[in-house]
């Protein structure tokens, strides 16, 4: 049974990403081994899909390109970075926390100025 391929278009409409930002997502090494076809257009395999999805869940929560290419490489090197790439993701799991801790102090006072406004609008 042979694979499912999918053009940089079809790529594009499934993730959000323009063709332009693939093209520079490769260009800089994040996406590796594109497959081609006999005309030199890009074939993007399932395996592909999923590691973009995953680059951009790492790219939503605020990890950096330079980070982001990092654990590419580290990818690409096999099992024998497993332990880094669990560091490096473990790096970002704490940023992560980090940020979503601040979020919560700024909604707690957020609440706290809408229950006061509430409370002033009752005085008059």
């Amino acid at each position: 049974m042979e694979p499912n391929f999918f053009t940089i278009q079809q790529i594009s409409e499934m993730t959000g990403l323009t063709a332009h930002t693939l093209r520079y997502y490769e260009k800089i090494g994040l996406l590796y081994g594109i497959h081609r076809d006999t005309n030199g257009y890009r074939q993007y395999s399932e395996s592909d899909i999923s590691w973009i999805h995953f680059l951009l869940r790492l790219r939503v929560t605020g990890m950096k390109v330079s980070d982001m290419k990092q654990f590419s490489d580290l990818r690409s090197q096999g099992e024998a970075t497993i332990s880094g790439r669990r560091e490096l993701l473990e790096t970002h799991q704490r940023n992560v926390l980090a940020q979503i801790n601040e979020l919560k102090n700024n909604l707690k006072m957020i609440d706290e100025k809408i229950e006061t406004y509430k409370w002033m609008e009752g005085q008059d």
